[in-house]
């Protein structure tokens, strides 16, 4: 049977899936459509630097990616190794770690980082 954990990470797992599918063709477009008129890498980067609905959304994509990661190398893992509790220590510190890089490079991108 599965526990109350297991069902709330099935549900973020769904959750962030559906986030990260949207989102993904949404930035699929959006690189199609500024490549396609002919700016560079860096007019692209200076028009989304300042705009605050772009923070929004790159932070949501990279806490949405860490969430959905670490949920599925913790299920990964669950089914290959019988290590248990220390598989859900490494899922933590998996996703922890691919919070801080991903919010890294989004507030990188703003000129919000330290």
């Amino acid at each position: 049977m599965e526990s109350r954990q297991d069902i709330w990470l099935w549900l973020v797992q769904r959750g962030t899936a559906f986030i990260l599918a949207l989102f993904v063709l949404i930035h699929f477009v959006t690189i199609v459509l500024t490549v396609g008129k002919g700016l560079s890498a860096d007019a692209i980067v200076a028009r989304v630097s300042g705009n605050f609905l772009f923070l929004t959304y790159y932070g949501l994509f990279a806490v949405s990616a860490a969430l959905h990661g670490a949920i599925g190398a913790r299920n990964f893992l669950r089914e290959i190794t019988q290590a248990g509790r220390a598989i859900d220590l490494f899922s933590l510190l998996l996703c922890l770690t691919l919070l801080w890089l991903g919010l890294r490079a989004v507030f990188g991108l703003y000129g919000l980082a330290a």
